[in-house]
């Protein structure tokens, strides 16, 4: 019977080079976050009202941080399936440093008092006096969303066969986006919107980012081959 290779020998487990591109992708990654938790204090509803039979189905509800949040799970994509779940690891822990640092800057600010003549005060407390509970919110769901949607990568692209590159990235994102899209919306908006209205948000939500992943999965497989190439040809990165 042949021995059990040691845990560094197994693919799963064996650790890979940062490479030249990985902070540059963290640094992308953490950018995204920040604009996201200050975009998502808004929310919008697009499309007129409708609620047959009660059941409120229009308008679609989401937050601001819609647009760009997404980016961070491809981003997140790209640093797993290239770099491994040790380098997507970090990225996470760097973004939930520095999210939980722009808020205690917020909170320091809103609570500083203003100048004479400086009339923004409640403008700037109603949209960044939010902030914390919306980085509280973010900082459960992502930690635990990306940390779900890297392991689910990671383990997928272990086992993969050619050819099921998006399996992987899609798989993942359901996973872990299910997770995030639960506990962010949950934890940001709970008792600040009606029950309809917050179940409304949450699959909106869900739906948005696999929509998002979906539609970008053939510029995500470029990405991830085109950083595949940089990092293993050695005349790339000098």
């Amino acid at each position: 019977m042949s021995a059990v290779p040691p845990a560094a020998s197994r693919p799963e487990e064996a650790p890979r080079p940062a490479g030249r591109h990985a902070d540059l992708l963290v640094a992308a990654f953490c950018g995204f976050l920040l604009v996201a938790n200050v975009a998502a204090t808004k929310l919008i509803a697009v499309g007129p009202s409708w609620a047959p039979g009660g059941v409120p189905l229009l308008p679609l509800v989401f937050d601001g941080g819609a647009a760009v949040f997404p980016l961070t799970y491809i981003l997140g994509d790209v640093l797993a399936e290239v770099y491994g779940f040790r380098q997507a690891r970090r990225a996470i822990v760097a973004g939930f440093v520095l999210s939980a640092a722009a808020a205690a800057a917020f909170a320091l600010v809103d609570a500083a008092p203003p100048a004479e003549g400086w009339e923004m005060t409640a403008a700037w407390h109603a949209v960044l006096g939010f902030v914390p509970r919306i980085v509280a919110a973010s900082l459960a769901g992502y930690i635990v969303g990306q940390l779900l949607n890297a392991r689910v990568l990671v383990a997928l692209r272990d086992r993969a066969r050619p050819g099921s590159l998006w399996f992987r990235l899609l798989g993942s994102t359901a996973a872990g986006g299910a997770a995030d899209t639960v506990l962010f919306c949950s934890i940001a908006f709970g008792g600040v919107v009606g029950a309809a209205t917050l179940t409304n948000y949450i699959v909106v939500g869900y739906v948005y980012k696999l929509a998002v992943e979906a539609v970008l999965l053939p510029a995500t497989t470029l990405v991830i081959r085109a950083v595949r190439r940089a990092e293993a040809d050695p005349a790339k990165r000098t």
